[in-house]
């Protein structure tokens, strides 16, 4: 099998908040990827002396490890566990229960376990790309965020009070039972070629920009790596800020995973 990776901060003044990585075994039977999307919180005190990018090498590294070594644990369970494990290494220093306390986006896919199957977790706003042999490709998306009306959005308090709430949308940060909402399943490994994992920095070539669809995306990353994915949304996102057209955050941490079987 195949895998790239690649991650690109947003800005150069400021550290990636995303996070990725890859395990396989020395066996060479199954394997895991983990792809996180740091959320970065306003200006001000958000109850952590760690930060965003701590927060996702901490969650990160427990999400790899623990889909290694418990092959027969539920993603769900997984996530929770981390979450966990997570919380416990700043629940004496830190206010976990600020509503900006560190979180992420998730994205956790694993192969070749008891099952056989790809098994997938999506929650929030990243997303996982699976293409069939005939070439085919399925976008896994929790699409709560982008069903919430804009204005509901439209400052911070408001946003805040949607967020890990019901009725609104969530992240991974303090309550390991946020995993129960992600959005979970299995595709047969007969039925899989390849599968993608990108942060809505990367995604953004075809969400934002509409520059093709989920299945040119995955022929992108095929073809030019990822990236050579997010060079292209580098060069979108500039040309939208020269010609005044740059919507939300001119620039996104962006990451990309491909794992080719």
């Amino acid at each position: 099998m195949r895998m790239d990776l690649a991650t690109s901060p947003g800005s150069p003044e400021r550290p990636n908040e995303d996070w990725a990585s890859v395990a396989l075994p020395a066996s060479g039977q199954g394997g895991s990827l983990v792809v996180l999307d740091g959320v970065t919180p306003p200006s001000g005190e958000y109850g952590c002396e760690h930060g965003v990018p701590w927060f996702t090498a901490r969650l990160g590294g427990a999400l790899l490890e623990l889909s290694a070594s418990r092959p027969d644990t539920p993603l769900a369970g997984i996530l929770s566990e981390a979450i966990r494990r997570t919380a416990d290494a700043h629940r004496k220093s830190c206010d976990l229960s600020h509503v900006r306390t560190p979180q992420a986006t998730v994205v956790l896919a694993r192969w070749g376990g008891p099952s056989g199957d790809l098994e997938h977790l999506v929650l929030s706003d990243s997303v996982l790309l699976i293409e069939s042999p005939e070439g085919e490709v399925r976008a896994v998306l929790d699409d709560r965020l982008d069903r919430l009306p804009r204005e509901a959005l439209r400052t911070h308090a408001s946003a805040d009070a949607l967020r890990n709430a019901e009725g609104g949308f969530f992240t991974a940060a303090a309550d390991p039972g946020v995993a129960a909402r992600a959005v979970t399943g299995r595709t047969p490994m007969a039925a899989v070629r390849s599968v993608a994992a990108l942060t809505d920095g990367a995604s953004r070539w075809v969400e934002m920009f509409g520059r093709g669809d989920w299945a040119q995306c995955l022929g992108v990353l095929r073809k030019e790596g990822s990236q050579g994915l997010i060079d292209r949304v580098r060069e979108l996102e500039s040309s939208a800020v020269r010609e005044g057209t740059a919507r939300g955050k001119a620039h996104d941490d962006a990451t990309a995973v491909l794992a080719e079987f």
